[in-house]
């Protein structure tokens, strides 16, 4: 065998071993590629599998604003006379649809009405039951509906119940102004030993 058979053999014993070697390769980065496909749909079918629906949901069915401007009546509790002083405040009346929708009893311990103004967020507790019931007597000018109010305090919801009811927060030294160029207005719903629920408003809120 001459010398240039020689060199032109082991060109192509070296070519059929590049060859080789680009097969090997490829099937190796296919095979990683497969694996990350599935180890990424085993991990993402595992997390949607491990999470749970919020324990509530719910749905503000009405809102009613009624800002307030009160003078006082320039005497105090003794009859002493002083300054008479304005007080404004906004009470923010919501009717709510609450929705258990997990396999054990929940329970309501607080509700917060927020609202978004300028200077931040302003927030104030619902009030109970019965302050709720206690208002309409003390404002009969109200012209909002007095349906049955909802405790803000150790309201249990069965399994699978839907609880409705209005409840009524008091913004004080907020004026009527400020309350209409409100940026935000949500409720807070706060429930023992579950994170909160948070709903905003999808309807618009009467003002009066």
């Amino acid at each position: 065998m001459s010398l240039l058979q020689q060199d032109a053999s082991s060109e192509e014993d070296d070519a059929a071993k590049g060859e080789e070697l680009t097969k090997g390769t490829s099937h190796v980065v296919w095979a990683t590629v497969a694996a990350t496909v599935v180890v990424t749909l085993a991990v993402a079918i595992y997390v949607i599998a491990g999470q749970k629906p919020p324990v509530a949901k719910g749905e503000i069915l009405a809102v009613w604003a009624h800002p307030q401007q009160t003078i006082t009546s320039g005497f105090d509790a003794s009859g002493a006379p002083m300054a008479q002083q304005t007080v404004d405040q906004v009470m923010i009346f919501a009717k709510v649809r609450l929705h258990n929708q997990s396999d054990h009893p929940i329970v309501l311990v607080n509700v917060i009405t927020n609202v978004a103004l300028d200077d931040g967020i302003h927030s104030s507790y619902a009030a109970n039951r019965g302050d709720y019931d206690r208002l309409f007597v003390a404002y009969p000018d109200l012209q909002v509906p007095h349906d049955p109010g909802i405790s803000p305090l150790n309201t249990e919801i069965a399994p699978g119940q839907t609880v409705e009811g209005e409840f009524v927060s008091a913004f004080k030294s907020m004026t009527q102004p400020q309350w209409a160029a409100r940026k935000k207005l949500d409720f807070t719903f706060s429930f023992q030993y579950q994170p909160n629920l948070v709903i905003t408003p999808q309807i618009p809120v009467t003002d009066q």
